[in-house]
């Protein structure tokens, strides 16, 4: 058995791993690259799609299933393997990945730009809705030479790590692994040990502030700014980070930590995502399973509204504080929320909180840093608000709980993560006697 990175290999996003047993190929995920790296999603996948008899995907987040439809155009003629709350949400991510490429292409051509055919639309997302095949958590099921595990990474609804055994040989792939110690969703399950573990590093460089002092810290800024009669802009994806940031607003309010004042996600694509976590209840914490069996919404404030059309967002930049807004994308690459810093960031009173991975040399590092001006849609715009990081919202274990998680592990494949990161994370698993290295695009490794 042996695998091979062909994507999120020194990189965070594209996860994309090709494992090969007896003439079986079997794709773990099938994401798309996004910020800086997003140019990327017009190279070859590295290995024929004609060739790969079946896909196991780890959860629904686009730098994890993207280039599915792509996979599908390009022959791919199998089945992808799914749990059920991937099932669900799939199909939202990527119908609204499709929409944001067809808008862009409709913007290069009204500007005379020649822009080639989109790569791929909506028939192969209609073929790929009939190839998904829901698989429950902790069930050994078989594929080919291999046998297969989903075990739970706590960090979306229905997010796995999975687990491979081939020949004798035993193999786990990660996905992306949640943040312990939340209340939204289960902690991580912990792996059994296994001849090779690729494994994410996305926070190999550092861990998180304990909840606590992060949800405590949370608090004291909404107070200070909507005392002041402030808005609050909260870069957010749309899944996961979003519902969970409501969460905690709600609990605030009902604590009285934090005055009950409007909320406004401002994105469609976390509407659509909001209405479909009743359906997957049985996903989350037990405390988020008590608050629905109540009859009550975890994840709703009581000033709640979402926007959907452009001319409800462009509204919220003429209304005056105090307000929350909440929109994407939530590494500032794109959306509706840089339409509200280019209003937002030049009034003392308001703060922007970043409560996820940010990519280098992007809009978020930089407010980050504290730069004095940001360009925004090729503005030049004064920065007065204050920007503040609660990376204990990340839904990334951080490294100290990647350590705890390989514990057990002897050899160790670092991938989805920035490369002076999984370097970091890989020389202290060194000194702890661990053979660990970092994935290459393309580089098999036996298992």
């Amino acid at each position: 058995m042996r695998i091979t990175p062909f994507g999120a290999a020194q990189t965070v996003t594209g996860s994309c791993h090709l494992v090969e047993h007896q003439n079986y190929r079997l794709l773990l995920d099938c994401g798309a690259y996004q910020g800086s790296d997003e140019e990327r999603n017009e190279e070859p996948f590295g290995f024929d799609p004609r060739t790969v008899d079946a896909v196991l995907i780890s959860h629904a987040h686009n730098d994890h299933i993207g280039r599915l439809p792509l996979l599908i155009r390009q022959g791919f003629a199998g089945r992808v393997y799914v749990t059920e709350p991937t099932r669900l949400i799939l199909p939202v991510i990527l119908e609204d990945a499709l929409k944001l490429m067809q808008e862009e292409r409709e913007r290069l051509e009204r500007k005379g730009r020649e822009v080639p055919p989109l790569p791929w639309n909506e028939s192969d997302l209609a073929e790929l809705y009939t190839r998904l095949e829901e698989v429950a958590y902790y069930q050994t099921q078989s594929l080919g030479p291999f046998r297969y595990r989903l075990r739970d990474a706590g960090h979306l609804p229905g997010s796995a790590f999975i687990q491979l055994e081939a020949a004798g040989r035993s193999l786990i792939f990660s996905g992306d692994l949640g943040h312990r110690r939340k209340d939204v969703l289960v902690d991580p399950d912990y792996p059994a040990m296994v001849d090779l573990v690729l494994c994410e590093g996305t926070y190999g460089d550092r861990s998180h502030r304990p909840f606590a002092a992060t949800l405590e810290e949370f608090s004291d800024i909404l107070s200070n700014v909507l005392s002041q009669n402030g808005k609050v802009f909260i870069p957010s994806f749309a899944l996961e980070r979003t519902q969970e940031v409501l969460f905690y607003i709600r609990e605030l309010e009902q604590r009285e930590a934090i005055p009950s004042v409007p909320v406004f996600v401002d994105s469609p694509l976390a509407c659509k995502i909001s209405e479909i976590y009743p359906k997957v209840r049985d996903f989350f914490s037990s405390e988020v399973q008590h608050l629905y069996a109540q009859g009550l919404d975890p994840f709703r404030p009581r000033r709640l509204e979402y926007t959907h059309s452009v001319e409800e967002s462009k509204a919220l930049n003429l209304m005056q504080g105090p307000m929350i807004v909440i929109a994407g994308n939530g590494m500032l690459s794109g959306g509706r929320i840089l339409h509200h810093l280019r209003h937002g960031l030049p009034d003392g009173r308001n703060a922007v909180i970043i409560t996820g991975y940010q990519p280098r040399g992007g809009l978020g590092e930089l407010l980050i840093n504290q730069a004095e001006t940001v360009r925004i849609f090729g503005e030049t715009v004064q920065v007065r608000a204050r920007t503040h990081t609660l990376g204990g919202f990340s839904g990334h274990a951080g490294r100290d709980e990647l350590l705890d998680w390989l514990e057990s592990e002897q050899r160790i494949v670092l991938v989805h993560g920035e490369a002076e990161k999984l370097q970091m994370l890989g020389q202290v698993l060194r000194e702890r006697g661990k053979n660990a290295f970092l994935g290459e695009w393309g580089k098999a490794v036996e298992v």
